[in-house]
C-alpha cells in the first residue's frame, strides 16, 4: 500500500470527499462543494461498506446560516471527549459540556453541539464505483421503526439481532415525509449476491472508505475563511459457504421479504 508521504506529495490526500448531500430532501452527489448529480427517485439503494463505530459531535458558534462559511469551534469523533486537535476544548468530556445538554440549541431546541454519524456506502447498481460519505444528522440516527423503516442505529441493531452484517444487505434509503427536515430511514431491500461480496470487501478496505467514516477538520487552514461542511463491518467471507453462512443467507432473505410485505 502506498504510504501517506507519497500520497500527500502526489496530492491524493487533499482530494475532496465524495459524499451524499440530503439537502432539501434530495439525494445529491457532491464532490467537495460542487453538486455533480441528483437522484430523481424518492429513494436510493446502497450497500454499506464501512461505518464509524460511534457518533461524532460538532459545535459551531452562532446560528447556522445556509451558504455561510463556518469553522467548528470544538469537535469529537467518539462523542466522549474533544479530539486532540481541538484548539480549546469546551469541557473535559462531552457528557459534561453545557453545549451537549438538551435545550442548549437555538431557541432552546435540541443541543448546540450537533450529533452526526458517518458511514461509507456504494450505490447498489455500481458497487465498483465511488465510495460515498453519508453524514447522518441525529434524527436519522436514533428513534423508532416506522412501517418497516428504521433510523440508522436501530436498523443496524435489527440486522445484528438477526445475525446479519450490514455489508450483506442492499439497503434502501428513503426520506421521512412526516417531518419537514431531511430525515433518512433505512430498510433492507435485497441480499447482496455472493459474487459481489469480494468486491465489497475490497471497497471496505480502501483509504476512501476509512476517510468517509471520520470527521476531519484541517487545522492547517483553521480560520474564518476556510470552507467547512456544516451539515444541513464488514463480515469476511470464507472461500466456501459453511452451514452458518447458508443459514445467514436464508435470514437475509427472510428479513427482506418480511419488510417488502409491509
Amino acid at each position: 500500500m502506498v504510504d501517506d508521504d507519497t500520497l500527500a506529495v502526489a496530492g491524493e490526500l487533499s482530494k475532496p470527499t465524495i459524499r451524499i448531500s440530503l439537502n432539501n430532501k434530495k439525494f445529491r452527489k457532491m464532490v467537495g462543494a460542487e453538486e455533480v448529480a441528483e437522484v430523481k427517485n424518492d429513494h436510493l439503494n446502497v450497500v454499506i461498506v464501512k461505518m464509524s463505530h460511534t457518533a461524532s459531535r460538532t459545535y459551531y458558534e452562532g446560528v447556522y446560516q445556509p451558504g455561510k462559511i463556518a469553522s467548528p469551534v470544538c469537535w469529537s469523533n467518539d462523542s466522549k471527549t474533544a479530539d486532540i486537535e481541538v484548539p480549546v476544548a469546551q469541557a473535559k468530556s462531552c457528557y459534561q459540556c453545557k453545549y451537549s445538554v438538551r435545550g442548549s440549541g437555538n431557541n432552546g431546541v435540541g443541543t448546540a453541539c450537533k450529533i452526526s454519524w458517518r458511514i461509507a456506502v456504494v450505490l447498489a447498481n455500481d458497487i465498483n464505483g465511488d465510495i460515498l460519505q453519508l453524514a447522518l444528522p441525529a434524527m436519522s440516527c436514533f428513534g423508532k421503526e416506522v412501517s418497516g423503516r428504521y433510523p440508522f442505529r436501530p436498523y443496524i441493531q435489527m440486522l445484528a439481532n438477526n445475525n446479519v452484517s450490514a455489508g450483506r444487505v442492499v439497503t434502501k434509503l428513503q426520506f421521512d415525509e412526516s417531518v419537514a427536515i431531511p430525515k433518512v430511514l433505512f430498510s433492507p431491500f435485497a441480499a447482496v449476491s455472493e459474487e459481489d461480496l469480494e468486491i465489497l470487501k475490497k471497497q471496505a478496505a480502501t483509504r476512501e472508505a476509512q476517510n468517509a467514516t471520520v470527521l476531519k477538520v484541517n487545522l492547517s487552514n483553521y480560520d474564518e475563511q476556510r470552507p467547512t461542511v456544516q451539515f444541513d463491518v464488514f463480515l469476511e467471507t470464507p472461500q466456501k459457504n459453511t452451514d452458518v453462512d447458508t443459514e445467514r443467507e436464508k435470514t437475509v432473505s427472510n428479513i427482506v421479504n418480511k419488510w417488502k410485505n409491509k
